[in-house]
Formats: structure tokens, C-alpha cells, sequence
């Protein structure tokens, strides 16, 4: 995982354990085989590909 996407995306969900959750439930997704809402021209792990897309506002969250 790539510290510059973590302190990015700490930015834009500023409760660490909102961030876990977001995070870890997207990569179980794209583990699964969804596709990746971003683009990237270098191979990225599932969690920093999760993180970005928290970074480009491509997945938001709704607390209940």
C-alpha cells in the first residue's frame, strides 16, 4: 500500500476506522473480479486502486 494514497485518502475520509471499512469492503470487490472505476498506466495493488478511487471520489459511503 502506498503511503502518499493512504495520506490522500485520510484527507477525504478523515475517520480512520470509515476509511478501513470503505477501503477493505472495495477490495474484497475488485478480489472478486469488479472492474477498477479508475485508470491507472502502471499495475496497482487491489488497495491502492481502492484508495484512489476514495481519492478521485469514484466510491463515497453513507453512514447508517
Amino acid at each position: 500500500m502506498r503511503e502518499e494514497y493512504l495520506k490522500d485518502a485520510k484527507a477525504v475520509i478523515k475517520d480512520p476506522n470509515v476509511l478501513i471499512n470503505v477501503v477493505s469492503r472495495r477490495v474484497k470487490q475488485l478480489k472478486r473480479g469488479s472492474r477498477p472505476l479508475v485508470e491507472s498506466l502502471e499495475k496497482l495493488s487491489p488497495e491502492d486502486v481502492a484508495l484512489r478511487e476514495v481519492i478521485e471520489g469514484k466510491i463515497t459511503y453513507e453512514l447508517a
